[in-house]
Formats: C-alpha cells, sequence, structure tokens
C-alpha cells in the first residue's frame, strides 16, 4: 500500500522513494555540467591547483551535508531547509531560503540546457542550440508531469549510466597513464606551464565557488525526504553517500585528466572528458563520451526541475505563493509548480539566442547566489534548532552534526568569504544578481504576510459571527 505525506501542509505527497533512489536523485543533480563542462572553466582558472579547490569545496559539503542530515531527519518535508528557517529562526527566512532555492534551481535548468545545447554542436554544429533547449526541455517537463515514482526510475537510470561512465574514464585513464608509455602523459603535467599553482592560492580560491557548483544538488536529498519510505534511515545514509561519492569521483577524475589534456587546453568550448577521448584516439569514444555527459545534463536538469517544483509547492501549501502552485494532479504531482519551474528553460533559450558564446557562465552566475544563499542559511538554521532542539526536549535523533557549534560556524564564514570574493572576479554577476533579488524577496514577503494576516483576521471575525 501506497504511504502518504498526511501531516501539515504538504499533505497529498507520496512517499515511496527508497535510499538508493534518493541517492542516486543527489548524485544525478549534483554530477551534470559542473563536472562535464564547469571543470574545464575551473581549470582554467586555478590550473592544476584545481584538485585544491575541489577538496576544500567537498570539505564545504561535507560540513553542510552533516548539518543537514541533522535537520531533515527531525524534519523530514519536501519544503526541507525552508520549513526549517521558517520554524527555528522566522517565517521570513524561510520565505527567503524557499524563493532562493528555487530561483536557484530553476536558472541552474538553465545552465543544464545551455550545455546541452552545447553538446549537441558536436554532432549538429549547423543547428542553433535555441532548438536543443526547447526540444529536451519539453521531454523532460513531460518526465516530470507523470508521478514521483516514473521520475526517479528515469533519474536512476540516468545516474547509473554517467557513474558508470565516470568508473569507465577513471579506469581507462588509469591504465593510459601507468599502463602503456605515453609521452607528454603522467604526473609532470602538474607543475608544466607555470607549476602547480600558475595562478597561485588566489586561482585556487576561485575555482572553490566554481566547484561548489559542481557539489550543486547534493542537498537535494533533503528535499525528497517529504516523499521518503523511512527519512531516519534512509536520508543520512544517503547524504554519507553521496558526499563520499562524489568527492572521490571528482578529486579522482580531476586528477587523471590534469595528467592526460595540459591544463592550458581545458575550457568550455567542449567538455574536457571529450578532449581526453580525443587525445587518446580511441575510435568512436568521444562520440560516446559525447553521448554519456549529454545524459549527465538531462539527468541534472531532470532533478533540479524535480526540486524547484518541491520548492514552490510548499511555499504554496504555506500561504506565500499562489493557491493554484499548491494543487496536486491525478498523478499525486504539483503540475502548476512544475509549469512556472519551467521558466529557467526560457531564459536559457533567449541568453543561448543572444549571447551564444557566454551563455553558460552567465547562467552558472546568477544561479549560484540562491544556492550559496540556501546553504549560508543551512548553517545559520543549524546553529538555531540544535540549541532549541536540546532546550524543548526533542527525540534522540538517530544522527548529529560533529565539532557543534565550531565547525557549523567555519561553514558559514567560508560559504560568506566566498560570496563575497565573486565582486571582485568575473562572477560579479552573483552578487549583481543577489543583492536586488534579497531586497525584491523582502518587499515581497511583507504582501504576502500582510495578505496572510488580512486572511486570518476575517476567518477569526467569521468564526466569531457564527458563535
Amino acid at each position: 500500500m501506497t504511504n502518504m505525506n498526511t501531516n501539515g501542509p504538504e499533505k497529498g505527497l507520496k512517499r515511496e522513494l527508497k535510499t538508493g533512489q534518493l541517492t542516486m536523485i543527489a548524485m544525478g543533480c549534483a554530477i551534470g555540467t559542473g563536472l562535464f563542462l564547469g571543470s574545464g572553466l575551473a581549470i582554467q582558472t586555478a590550473g592544476p591547483g584545481v584538485l585544491i579547490s575541489y577538496a576544500v569545496g567537498a570539505f564545504i559539503v561535507l560540513l553542510l551535508m552533516g548539518c543537514l542530515s541533522e535537520m531533515t531527519v527531525a524534519h523530514p518535508a519536501s519544503g526541507s531547509f525552508g520549513v526549517i528557517a521558517e520554524k527555528y529562526i522566522h517565517p521570513m527566512a524561510g520565505f527567503l531560503v524557499r524563493y532562493s532555492y528555487w530561483i536557484a534551481n530553476v536558472l541552474a535548468v538553465g545552465v543544464e540546457v545551455s550545455a546541452i545545447a552545447v553538446y549537441m554542436k558536436y554532432w549538429f554544429p549547423t543547428v542553433p542550440g535555441m532548438v536543443w533547449i526547447l526540444l529536451f526541455g519539453a521531454v523532460l517537463i513531460y518526465v516530470n508531469a507523470t508521478s514521483v515514482n516514473t521520475f526517479a526510475t528515469f533519474e536512476y537510470w540516468f545516474s547509473m549510466i554517467k557513474i558508470s561512465a565516470i568508473v569507465g574514464f577513471i579506469i581507462l585513464g588509469a591504465y593510459v597513464l601507468f599502463g602503456s608509455d605515453h609521452p607528454k602523459m603522467g604526473a609532470e603535467n602538474f607543475v608544466n606551464d607555470g607549476g602547480f599553482l600558475p595562478f597561485g592560492l588566489n586561482g585556487v580560491w576561485v575555482a572553490i565557488f566554481i566547484s561548489l557548483f559542481s557539489f550543486l544538488g547534493t542537498e537535494l536529498i533533503a528535499v525528497t525526504a517529504g516523499e521518503a519510505k523511512d527519512p531516519d534511515v534512509a536520508v543520512p545514509k544517503a547524504l554519507k553517500a553521496t558526499v563520499f561519492r562524489l568527492s572521490t569521483f571528482y578529486v579522482l577524475t580531476l586528477a587523471i585528466m590534469l595528467m592526460i589534456v595540459p591544463w592550458k587546453a581545458a575550457g568550455v568550448d567542449k567538455s574536457p572528458f571529450v578532449k581526453v577521448m580525443e587525445i587518446l584516439n580511441i575510435p568512436g569514444a568521444s562520440g560516446i563520451m559525447n553521448f554519456i555527459i549529454l545524459t549527465a545534463a538531462l539527468s541534472a536538469m531532470n532533478s533540479q526541475l524535480y526540486a524547484s517544483t518541491r520548492m514552490v509547492f510548499s511555499l504554496s501549501r504555506s500561504n506565500f505563493a499562489p493557491a493554484f502552485l499548491g494543487k496536486l494532479n491525478k498523478k499525486g504531482v504539483p503540475g502548476a509548480a512544475l509549469g512556472v519551474s519551467t521558466l529557467g528553460i526560457i531564459v536559457a533559450a533567449v541568453v543561448s539566442a543572444l549571447f551564444p558564446g557566454t551563455s553558460y557562465a552567465f547562467m552558472m552566475g546568477i544561479s549560484m547566489f540562491g544556492a550559496l544563499f540556501t546553504w549560508l542559511m543551512v548553517f545559520v538554521s543549524h546553529l538555531f534548532f540544535r540549541r532549541m532542539w536540546e532546550k524543548s526536549g526533542g527525540r534522540k535523533l538517530p544522527v548529529r552534526m560533529m565539532g557543534f557549534p565550531y565547525l557549523t560556524i567555519l561553514g558559514a564564514v567560508l560559504l560568506v568569504s566566498l560570496m563575497i570574493t565573486t565582486w571582485f572576479t568575473d562572477f560579479k554577476i552573483l552578487l549583481q544578481f543577489g543583492i536586488p533579488w534579497l531586497v525584491f524577496l523582502c518587499v515581497a514577503y511583507f504582501f504576502f504576510h500582510k495578505r496572510n494576516m488580512n486572511n486570518l483576521s476575517q476567518q477569526d471575525s467569521l468564526e466569531e459571527q457564527i458563535k
């Protein structure tokens, strides 16, 4: 018999997702263009020192997942960190978090679909990118419009394909490097062309920001908790597995890539993975790898559509978005919320048409503000949550964040520092977009809050008249 989420404002969502599906959904969201295409941008920013950048990025995400595991087990809901911020900090905090995470995923969908346009040029160089954006966008909207189980099944196999591809890439790369004699390949590429840190520690620091885009999506497990079968077991297990696998995959693949492809040859004109296959000159391999990378982008886009849909659904059920966005269709899917969340596909199509050469970096810059702000608020929420949970005598949770409060504060400080740093880099668009966005949300909150208070007052007045 199907379990239902029968409690609270998210009543109606089905609890059907298993631990394996949760892990694969998060892996699917995280292993997208951030690794397959964005890694080229990170390498160009830091040189071989990008390995340090990804290691630091993984450490920040590990701290984030520790905080998130504890809070999500206590409050498994599709509104996730938005619900927690609302409960433990202030309703306005929950409003800002949920809308910021929603816009982050909406725009991240645009990032993935912009990358898809780049990948398709490998086979169809003369077809405009907008054609592929609209075509693949329509396919994934259809997948998300069906039941959550259908979505999870698609995502499971999407993720399985690209994880298998990454494992295969690591094995092939290791064989080429250590099992055969190839000149100009090997560990010496770590120090060629300017040394291990050609842009100094400054380049490494900026590349941490890019690496965090690669990890965007790991927090999706917390969003799926509202539809998980057994959140106490599934959520902590899935979060730990995801962080460990991502960290291993990213550092290993980048190390092998840098030993095969000189770091100066990396970029975002095509995936560094495809460049590796071209250099190795394996017949048909570059085309196969491009197909796998295309699958990766579709997978991430699929997960991000899911995340943005559930977040705006949660907002509607909390009376902070129009009521029609909180309605479920016959298959238990928030159809109207899904429709609104396709905005990123439209934005990507327009940006691709106007700025075909720089659309990927632009879309990444504006999507990252909402993500980093959400992550920052997870750390802040955890500081409030732990004290209030213990003070109120909450149940003993199966998972607890280590090193509280010091590691929680460290995670917050690192994120704030990275966000401020972007003002002095090519990613200035992050704050140029983000600060006005927060101002807009603050104004919107007071509008919704006033409307909700008026409705509550009218309801109380009506009840008094009935009495």
